[in-house]
Protein backbone atom coordinates (compact mmCIF):
# COMPACT_ATOMS: atom_id res chain seq x y z
CA UNK A 1 0.00 0.00 0.00
CA UNK A 2 2.68 2.49 0.99
CA UNK A 3 3.87 1.97 -2.94
CA UNK A 4 0.21 2.94 -3.98
CA UNK A 5 0.04 5.56 -2.02
CA UNK A 6 3.87 7.63 -3.23
CA UNK A 7 2.83 7.64 -6.80
CA UNK A 8 2.38 10.66 -7.46
CA UNK A 9 1.91 11.02 -11.41
CA UNK A 10 -0.61 9.76 -13.55
CA UNK A 11 -0.05 8.32 -17.13
CA UNK A 12 -1.50 7.78 -19.85
CA UNK A 13 -0.05 5.32 -22.51
CA UNK A 14 -1.18 5.59 -26.80
CA UNK A 15 0.37 3.45 -28.69
CA UNK A 16 -0.53 1.25 -31.71
CA UNK A 17 1.44 -1.73 -30.49
CA UNK A 18 0.05 -4.37 -27.84
CA UNK A 19 3.42 -5.24 -26.65
CA UNK A 20 4.33 -2.01 -26.72
CA UNK A 21 1.58 -0.64 -24.23
CA UNK A 22 2.18 -3.57 -22.09
CA UNK A 23 5.91 -3.22 -21.79
CA UNK A 24 5.50 0.26 -21.17
CA UNK A 25 3.20 -0.24 -18.21
CA UNK A 26 4.80 -2.63 -16.76
CA UNK A 27 8.29 -1.06 -16.71
CA UNK A 28 6.46 2.29 -15.73
CA UNK A 29 4.20 1.21 -13.09
CA UNK A 30 6.90 -0.37 -11.32
CA UNK A 31 8.52 3.35 -10.72
CA UNK A 32 7.34 4.05 -7.26
CA UNK A 33 6.15 7.44 -8.65
CA UNK A 34 4.34 6.94 -11.25
CA UNK A 35 1.34 5.19 -11.95
CA UNK A 36 -0.09 3.91 -15.52
CA UNK A 37 -3.47 4.71 -15.06
CA UNK A 38 -4.82 3.37 -18.66
CA UNK A 39 -3.46 2.65 -22.15
CA UNK A 40 -5.27 3.22 -25.70
CA UNK A 41 -4.25 1.78 -29.29
CA UNK A 42 -5.02 5.20 -31.14
CA UNK A 43 -6.23 8.96 -30.46
CA UNK A 44 -10.28 8.17 -30.75
CA UNK A 45 -10.02 6.41 -27.50
CA UNK A 46 -7.33 8.22 -26.07
CA UNK A 47 -9.29 11.19 -26.14
CA UNK A 48 -12.58 9.82 -24.45
CA UNK A 49 -9.76 8.11 -21.47
CA UNK A 50 -8.28 11.45 -21.36
CA UNK A 51 -11.79 13.24 -20.26
CA UNK A 52 -12.75 10.58 -17.45
CA UNK A 53 -9.49 10.26 -16.28
CA UNK A 54 -7.12 13.06 -16.25
CA UNK A 55 -3.85 11.93 -16.81
CA UNK A 56 -0.76 14.24 -15.83
CA UNK A 57 1.47 12.85 -18.82
CA UNK A 58 0.17 11.68 -21.83
CA UNK A 59 3.08 9.46 -23.79
CA UNK A 60 1.92 9.31 -27.59
CA UNK A 61 3.11 7.05 -30.80
CA UNK A 62 3.50 8.85 -34.32
CA UNK A 63 2.14 6.18 -36.72
CA UNK A 64 -1.64 4.54 -35.19
CA UNK A 65 -4.63 3.42 -37.15
CA UNK A 66 -6.82 5.95 -37.99
CA UNK A 67 -4.97 8.90 -37.32
CA UNK A 68 -1.67 10.01 -36.53
CA UNK A 69 -0.13 11.00 -33.16
CA UNK A 70 1.17 14.80 -34.65
CA UNK A 71 -2.22 15.69 -35.98
CA UNK A 72 -3.89 14.91 -32.65
CA UNK A 73 -0.79 16.64 -30.53
CA UNK A 74 -1.95 19.72 -32.98
CA UNK A 75 -5.69 19.05 -31.51
CA UNK A 76 -4.43 18.58 -28.13
CA UNK A 77 -2.52 21.59 -27.26
CA UNK A 78 -5.16 23.63 -28.57
CA UNK A 79 -7.85 22.79 -26.67
CA UNK A 80 -7.02 20.22 -23.81
CA UNK A 81 -3.20 21.37 -23.28
CA UNK A 82 -1.29 18.84 -21.18
CA UNK A 83 2.04 17.59 -20.62
CA UNK A 84 2.50 15.29 -23.83
CA UNK A 85 5.78 12.79 -24.69
CA UNK A 86 5.88 11.73 -27.82
CA UNK A 87 7.54 8.15 -28.34
CA UNK A 88 8.34 7.08 -31.64
CA UNK A 89 10.42 4.94 -33.86
CA UNK A 90 10.11 8.39 -36.39
CA UNK A 91 11.43 10.71 -33.88
CA UNK A 92 15.34 10.46 -33.21
CA UNK A 93 17.32 13.43 -32.82
CA UNK A 94 17.06 15.97 -35.38
CA UNK A 95 14.44 14.26 -37.75
CA UNK A 96 11.91 16.24 -39.31
CA UNK A 97 8.93 14.56 -37.30
CA UNK A 98 10.62 15.46 -33.92
CA UNK A 99 10.96 18.87 -34.68
CA UNK A 100 7.48 19.29 -35.88
CA UNK A 101 6.18 17.54 -32.64
CA UNK A 102 8.43 19.68 -30.57
CA UNK A 103 7.24 22.86 -32.19
CA UNK A 104 3.27 21.64 -32.21
CA UNK A 105 3.80 21.47 -27.74
CA UNK A 106 5.31 18.47 -26.87
CA UNK A 107 7.54 18.82 -23.79
CA UNK A 108 9.77 15.79 -25.24
CA UNK A 109 10.20 13.84 -27.90
CA UNK A 110 12.07 10.73 -27.64
CA UNK A 111 13.19 7.55 -30.05
CA UNK A 112 11.93 3.90 -29.50
CA UNK A 113 14.49 1.19 -29.11
CA UNK A 114 16.92 0.55 -32.20
CA UNK A 115 19.50 -1.39 -32.54
CA UNK A 116 21.90 0.48 -29.94
CA UNK A 117 19.21 1.58 -27.61
CA UNK A 118 17.57 -0.93 -24.92
CA UNK A 119 14.05 -1.35 -23.61
CA UNK A 120 15.52 -0.70 -20.36
CA UNK A 121 17.21 2.82 -21.47
CA UNK A 122 14.05 4.08 -22.88
CA UNK A 123 11.71 3.04 -19.84
CA UNK A 124 14.55 4.72 -17.78
CA UNK A 125 14.44 7.98 -19.95
CA UNK A 126 10.23 7.73 -20.01
CA UNK A 127 10.54 8.27 -16.06
CA UNK A 128 13.30 10.53 -15.52
CA UNK A 129 11.27 12.92 -18.12
CA UNK A 130 7.98 12.08 -16.76
CA UNK A 131 9.03 13.25 -13.11
CA UNK A 132 11.10 16.31 -14.74
CA UNK A 133 8.06 17.96 -15.91
CA UNK A 134 6.46 20.46 -13.47
CA UNK A 135 2.81 19.95 -11.74
CA UNK A 136 0.99 22.71 -13.13
CA UNK A 137 3.31 23.69 -16.08
CA UNK A 138 0.21 23.74 -18.61
CA UNK A 139 -3.14 25.83 -18.23
CA UNK A 140 -5.67 23.81 -16.42
CA UNK A 141 -8.30 22.77 -19.82
CA UNK A 142 -11.44 24.18 -19.77
CA UNK A 143 -12.99 21.67 -22.41
CA UNK A 144 -12.78 18.17 -24.06
CA UNK A 145 -10.22 17.45 -26.36
CA UNK A 146 -11.72 18.07 -29.72
CA UNK A 147 -12.67 15.06 -31.95
CA UNK A 148 -9.62 13.84 -33.98
CA UNK A 149 -9.30 15.77 -37.56
CA UNK A 150 -7.37 14.05 -40.25
CA UNK A 151 -4.20 16.03 -42.29
CA UNK A 152 -3.41 14.77 -45.94
CA UNK A 153 -0.01 13.47 -45.11
CA UNK A 154 2.29 12.59 -42.29
CA UNK A 155 5.84 14.56 -42.87
CA UNK A 156 7.64 11.32 -42.32
CA UNK A 157 6.39 7.81 -41.99
CA UNK A 158 8.54 4.49 -41.74
CA UNK A 159 6.13 3.13 -44.60
CA UNK A 160 6.99 4.50 -48.05
CA UNK A 161 5.07 4.44 -50.85
CA UNK A 162 5.80 3.83 -54.57
CA UNK A 163 3.31 4.75 -57.41
CA UNK A 164 4.00 3.97 -60.98
CA UNK A 165 2.12 3.97 -64.23
CA UNK A 166 2.65 2.98 -67.53
CA UNK A 167 0.45 2.31 -70.80
CA UNK A 168 1.69 0.93 -74.38
CA UNK A 169 4.98 -1.05 -73.76
CA UNK A 170 4.50 -1.14 -69.95
CA UNK A 171 3.50 -5.02 -69.65
CA UNK A 172 6.95 -5.50 -70.43
CA UNK A 173 8.46 -2.47 -68.68
CA UNK A 174 6.16 -3.60 -65.31
CA UNK A 175 8.06 -6.82 -65.00
CA UNK A 176 11.01 -5.44 -65.53
CA UNK A 177 10.83 -3.63 -62.82
CA UNK A 178 8.48 -5.55 -60.60
CA UNK A 179 10.41 -9.14 -60.49
CA UNK A 180 13.59 -7.45 -59.85
CA UNK A 181 11.88 -5.31 -56.74
CA UNK A 182 12.93 -7.24 -53.11
CA UNK A 183 10.42 -8.93 -51.24
CA UNK A 184 10.65 -6.08 -48.29
CA UNK A 185 9.85 -3.35 -50.65
CA UNK A 186 7.48 -0.70 -50.02
CA UNK A 187 4.12 -1.21 -50.88
CA UNK A 188 3.68 -0.49 -54.29
CA UNK A 189 0.59 1.38 -56.39
CA UNK A 190 0.33 0.47 -60.37
CA UNK A 191 -1.68 1.64 -63.13
CA UNK A 192 -1.17 -0.13 -66.62
CA UNK A 193 -3.46 0.90 -69.38
CA UNK A 194 -5.09 -2.13 -69.93
CA UNK A 195 -8.73 -3.36 -70.55
CA UNK A 196 -10.81 -4.96 -67.69
CA UNK A 197 -10.88 -8.49 -68.00
CA UNK A 198 -6.87 -8.42 -68.23
CA UNK A 199 -5.49 -6.78 -65.20
CA UNK A 200 -6.17 -9.80 -62.65
CA UNK A 201 -4.62 -12.22 -65.14
CA UNK A 202 -1.60 -9.77 -65.76
CA UNK A 203 -1.55 -9.53 -61.61
CA UNK A 204 -1.44 -13.35 -61.13
CA UNK A 205 1.39 -13.80 -63.59
CA UNK A 206 3.67 -11.38 -62.15
CA UNK A 207 3.01 -12.66 -58.70
CA UNK A 208 4.38 -15.67 -60.05
CA UNK A 209 7.49 -14.23 -60.66
CA UNK A 210 8.10 -11.72 -57.82
CA UNK A 211 9.60 -11.63 -54.97
CA UNK A 212 7.01 -8.94 -54.00
CA UNK A 213 3.22 -10.24 -53.84
CA UNK A 214 1.50 -8.35 -56.73
CA UNK A 215 -2.60 -8.89 -57.02
CA UNK A 216 -5.07 -6.53 -58.85
CA UNK A 217 -6.52 -4.11 -56.02
CA UNK A 218 -9.46 -4.25 -54.33
CA UNK A 219 -11.79 -1.38 -52.59
CA UNK A 220 -9.78 -1.25 -48.96
CA UNK A 221 -6.77 -2.99 -49.69
CA UNK A 222 -3.89 -1.49 -47.68
CA UNK A 223 -1.11 -0.77 -48.83
CA UNK A 224 2.36 -2.74 -46.80
CA UNK A 225 5.75 -3.39 -47.84
CA UNK A 226 6.20 -6.65 -50.10
CA UNK A 227 2.88 -5.92 -51.64
CA UNK A 228 2.26 -4.41 -55.06
CA UNK A 229 -1.41 -3.36 -56.38
CA UNK A 230 -2.69 -3.21 -59.78
CA UNK A 231 -5.87 -0.38 -60.79
CA UNK A 232 -8.38 -3.18 -62.34
CA UNK A 233 -8.88 -2.07 -65.78
CA UNK A 234 -11.98 -0.23 -66.29
CA UNK A 235 -11.84 1.75 -62.34
CA UNK A 236 -9.61 4.27 -60.74
CA UNK A 237 -7.25 3.60 -58.18
CA UNK A 238 -7.01 6.29 -55.30
CA UNK A 239 -4.70 5.93 -52.44
CA UNK A 240 -5.99 6.96 -49.08
CA UNK A 241 -5.08 7.40 -45.43
CA UNK A 242 -6.34 6.14 -41.94
CA UNK A 243 -3.60 7.65 -39.31
CA UNK A 244 -0.99 6.37 -40.40
CA UNK A 245 -2.10 3.74 -42.83
CA UNK A 246 -2.43 3.44 -46.21
CA UNK A 247 -5.23 1.73 -48.39
CA UNK A 248 -6.65 2.40 -51.78
CA UNK A 249 -10.30 3.21 -52.82
CA UNK A 250 -11.05 1.48 -56.31
CA UNK A 251 -13.74 4.81 -57.50
CA UNK A 252 -15.90 4.81 -60.97
CA UNK A 253 -15.97 7.97 -62.91
CA UNK A 254 -15.12 9.88 -66.04
CA UNK A 255 -12.24 8.77 -68.04
CA UNK A 256 -9.02 10.97 -67.13
CA UNK A 257 -6.62 11.31 -70.06
CA UNK A 258 -8.74 9.66 -71.67
CA UNK A 259 -7.58 6.81 -69.69
CA UNK A 260 -9.84 4.25 -67.13
CA UNK A 261 -7.31 3.83 -64.92
CA UNK A 262 -5.67 6.99 -64.95
CA UNK A 263 -2.21 7.49 -63.99
CA UNK A 264 -3.22 10.95 -63.40
CA UNK A 265 -5.71 10.32 -61.13
CA UNK A 266 -3.32 8.17 -59.02
CA UNK A 267 -0.46 10.27 -58.78
CA UNK A 268 -2.38 13.16 -57.75
CA UNK A 269 -3.84 10.99 -54.87
CA UNK A 270 -0.52 10.31 -53.82
CA UNK A 271 0.51 13.39 -53.77
CA UNK A 272 -1.89 14.56 -51.69
CA UNK A 273 -1.58 11.92 -49.20
CA UNK A 274 1.41 10.64 -49.07
CA UNK A 275 3.48 13.46 -50.34
CA UNK A 276 7.49 13.12 -49.83
CA UNK A 277 6.58 9.37 -48.24
CA UNK A 278 6.24 8.53 -52.12
CA UNK A 279 8.30 8.04 -54.89
CA UNK A 280 6.46 8.19 -58.51
CA UNK A 281 7.74 6.74 -61.33
CA UNK A 282 6.52 7.07 -65.40
CA UNK A 283 6.98 4.56 -68.11
CA UNK A 284 6.45 3.62 -71.57
CA UNK A 285 3.34 4.84 -72.78
CA UNK A 286 1.39 6.82 -75.75
CA UNK A 287 -0.21 10.44 -74.44
CA UNK A 288 0.70 12.29 -71.46
CA UNK A 289 -1.37 10.55 -68.72
CA UNK A 290 0.90 10.82 -65.22
CA UNK A 291 2.80 13.84 -66.67
CA UNK A 292 0.96 16.36 -64.74
CA UNK A 293 0.59 14.08 -61.78
CA UNK A 294 4.28 13.49 -61.55
CA UNK A 295 4.83 17.31 -61.26
CA UNK A 296 2.14 17.35 -58.51
CA UNK A 297 4.56 14.54 -56.50
CA UNK A 298 7.31 16.40 -57.06
CA UNK A 299 5.92 19.57 -55.55
CA UNK A 300 4.88 17.60 -52.87
CA UNK A 301 8.24 16.55 -52.23
CA UNK A 302 8.81 13.03 -52.93
CA UNK A 303 11.13 11.84 -55.66
CA UNK A 304 10.17 11.42 -59.48
CA UNK A 305 11.19 9.03 -62.16
CA UNK A 306 10.62 8.83 -66.07
CA UNK A 307 11.79 6.08 -68.11
CA UNK A 308 14.65 7.21 -70.74
CA UNK A 309 14.07 7.25 -74.33
CA UNK A 310 15.82 4.73 -75.40
CA UNK A 311 14.18 2.10 -73.48
CA UNK A 312 10.60 3.20 -74.10
CA UNK A 313 8.64 1.49 -76.58
CA UNK A 314 6.89 5.10 -76.85
CA UNK A 315 8.38 7.22 -75.13
CA UNK A 316 5.04 9.68 -75.12
CA UNK A 317 4.30 9.79 -71.30
CA UNK A 318 7.70 9.91 -70.25
CA UNK A 319 8.61 12.89 -72.22
CA UNK A 320 5.69 14.83 -71.30
CA UNK A 321 6.53 13.87 -67.80
CA UNK A 322 10.60 15.66 -68.90
CA UNK A 323 8.81 18.52 -70.80
CA UNK A 324 6.96 19.88 -67.69
CA UNK A 325 10.49 19.44 -65.40
CA UNK A 326 8.61 16.54 -63.43
CA UNK A 327 11.48 13.98 -63.34
CA UNK A 328 14.27 14.18 -60.85
CA UNK A 329 15.91 11.44 -62.41
CA UNK A 330 15.72 9.95 -65.94
CA UNK A 331 16.43 6.27 -65.96
CA UNK A 332 17.07 3.46 -68.33
CA UNK A 333 14.39 0.83 -67.66
CA UNK A 334 16.60 -2.03 -66.30
CA UNK A 335 18.25 0.45 -63.82
CA UNK A 336 14.08 1.43 -62.30
CA UNK A 337 13.97 -0.64 -59.61
CA UNK A 338 17.04 -0.01 -57.67
CA UNK A 339 16.22 4.17 -58.37
CA UNK A 340 13.22 3.30 -56.76
CA UNK A 341 14.06 1.66 -54.25
CA UNK A 342 17.17 4.09 -53.00
CA UNK A 343 15.05 6.90 -53.24
CA UNK A 344 12.70 5.23 -51.03
CA UNK A 345 15.42 5.07 -48.93
CA UNK A 346 16.60 8.42 -48.42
Amino acid sequence: MLAAEQKTTKVLIVDDSAIVRKILSKQLDAHPSIEVIATAPDPYIARDKIVTLNPDVLILDVEMPRMDGVTFLKKLMKYHPMPVIIFSSLTPQGSKTAVEALASGAVEVLAKPGPSYSVGDACKQLCQTILAIPKGSFPKPVSAPAAPAESAHLLETTHKIIAIGASTGGVQALTCVLSSLPADSPGTLVVQHMPAQFTRSFAERLNETCAVQVKEAADGDHIIPGRVLIAPGGYHMVLQRSGASYYVAIKDGPAVCHQKPSVEVLFNSVAKYAGANAVGAILTGMGNDGAKGLLALKEAGAHTIAQDEATCVVFGMPREAIRLNAAEAIVPLEKISAALIQFARS
